[in-house]
């Protein structure tokens, strides 16, 4: 790997030295050394080299370089793991057929909808007969409340005859009992007499089947209000099952009625209500239109419009991209060191366009899962706020903080560049922002990502991170010269004219 590097920097400088010959050759911009012994008429003699570059705003634009803080972090008690995003359980949602029919979107791949949005709409048969069904118990409801309600009157009238008969009754009951003394004097015929008690025996058997008749009413009334309470329950399941179907709760669906209220129209769906009784909700549903349960992304499209599901068919996808956990490897080794809830980060890879000071902070928890044969055991990361760069599948590194340690001066692993056997970093001049100093690195531990550095550097300054390689390529081997950077890009040795 280092003789890669090595063999990476050499062509690297051959470049950069090209072009820097090339553009003296077409510039010419510096002033030529004087003969010896000569200066330059009216010109003072050249300063004193530093191991200072000017690297204006320009030439920081052309070379891309930029800067990190040197900051306090505890380097030696940090665990770095490699890992990616993903998408949290709870972050994803499926949208299912409940019924067969023709299904119709109402929204497109990759469009973001709110809660409550409709996101298709079946034309389905089976609610057809749902409807049905529903119309013919509420029907049941009514015929039942009906006769209930008419039992009352015709088991009334049948006392008021109850009570006529037993007056006719008692009436007959005193003739013969006038008539039979009359028959035994000779007085009156025996027809009269027999005539008497037929008419007697009559009655009787009228106010039987009066009576008959009462305790049939009354049998009645208790099958009819057995049929009602079946049918009000009939009712309330198919009301209940319509409610899960459309996603919609039961007392909107009942509405204007309250569920245990029965609505006034016919039979049929094509009867028009009563004045000053409209049809409920249920009544006036069409189509089923499926909506939106939380507000998300739509991923994925599984039908076209216009085609025909069966139930349970998936017809889209809904996600929540802001809705991720981070999920590493960390070796089994560290295990003592992990403990769920230690202070976490997640920060971006190295080599990209994303700041590296962009890290998210997370929750850390020690997950369920190890392998025997990588010897790592799985850490799980929630991230505490959302950040552009964070997508599902991203591959980053989480920063896990242990116990011990103490903060030290530490900047980034890549603003440290090898020349030679030296490692060196540039730190930007406090006093002067255009100029940058090469140092010579003091380094301690790193993490992968943060290195200590015991000299040369104070919380707050700023080296640079990107454009490292172009100042050292550079500079190598002229750490006394000094130069300047020409707009262009181009270096040179010493201070400009």
């Amino acid at each position: 790997m280092k003789v890669e590097t090595n063999k990476e920097l050499k062509r690297m400088k051959r470049m950069f030295l090209a072009v820097v010959v090339a553009a003296l050759a077409v510039i010419g911009a510096c002033r030529r050394p004087a003969p010896v012994g000569q200066e330059s008429p009216g010109r003072p003699a050249a300063a004193p080299t530093t191991n200072r570059i000017d690297v204006p705003d320009t030439v920081r634009r052309n070379l891309g370089i930029t800067f990190a803080r040197v900051e306090k972090r505890a380097v030696s008690t940090v665990i770095r793991v490699p890992g990616q995003f993903e998408l949290q359980p709870e972050a994803r949602r499926e949208y299912r057929t409940m019924l067969s029919g023709r299904v119709e979107l109402d929204v497109r791949q990759y469009e973001a909808v709110e809660a409550g949005a409709v996101l298709y709409r079946l034309a389905s048969p089976d609610w057809r007969d749902l409807q049905q069904k529903l119309s013919e118990a509420e029907s049941t409801i009514r015929q039942t409340e009906a006769r209930v309600g008419s039992i009352p009157t015709l088991i009334a009238a049948h006392r008021r005859h109850e009570e006529i008969l037993e007056e006719n009754i008692a009436l007959w009951e005193a003739r013969v009992a006038q008539l039979q003394p009359s028959h035994d004097a000779g007085v009156v015929t025996i027809e009269e007499l027999t005539s008497a008690r037929n008419t007697l025996s009559q009655q009787r058997a009228e106010l039987a089947e009066i009576l008959e008749k009462e305790a049939d009413l009354e049998g009645q009334v208790a099958a009819a209000q057995a049929e009602h309470d079946a049918a009000h329950a009939r009712f309330l399941l198919l009301i209940a099952t319509a409610s899960t179907l459309l996603g919609m709760p039961a007392e909107d669906l009942a509405a204007p009625y309250a569920l245990d209220e029965h609505l006034h129209t016919g039979i049929h769906r094509h009867d028009e209500a009563e004045p000053g009784f409209p049809a409920a909700k249920w009544r006036q549903i069409d189509e089923v239109e499926v909506r939106a349960a939380m507000s998300g992304v739509v991923a994925s499209l599984d039908v076209t419009g216009g085609a025909w599901a069966e139930p349970g068919a998936l017809v889209l996808t809904i996600v929540q991209p802001e809705r991720l956990r981070f999920r590493a490897m960390a070796m089994q080794s560290d295990l003592g060191r992990l403990a769920d809830g230690l202070p976490s980060s997640i920060v971006p890879p190295k080599g990209g366009t994303i700041d590296l000071k962009d890290a998210i902070e997370a929750t850390l928890s020690i997950g369920l899962v190890a392998s025997a044969r990588e010897r790592t055991v799985e850490v799980i990361a929630v991230p505490k706020r959302a950040a552009a760069w964070a997508k599902a599948g991203v591959a980053a590194h989480l920063e896990i903080t242990t116990a011990g340690g103490r903060p030290e001066l530490a900047i980034p692993v890549s603003s440290v560049v090898q020349d030679g056997l030296t490692k060196v970093f540039f730190r930007r001049d406090p006093k002067a922002p255009d100029k940058v100093v090469r140092v010579e690195a003091d380094l301690g531990v790193d993490d992968g990502r943060w290195v200590v550095v015991k000299s040369g550097v104070k919380e707050g300054d700023e080296v640079v991170l990107d454009g490292v390689y172009q100042l050292m390529i550079a500079t190598s081997g002229s750490v006394q010269k000094g130069g300047h950077f020409h707009s262009d890009g181009t270096f040179h040795a010493g201070e400009d004219e």
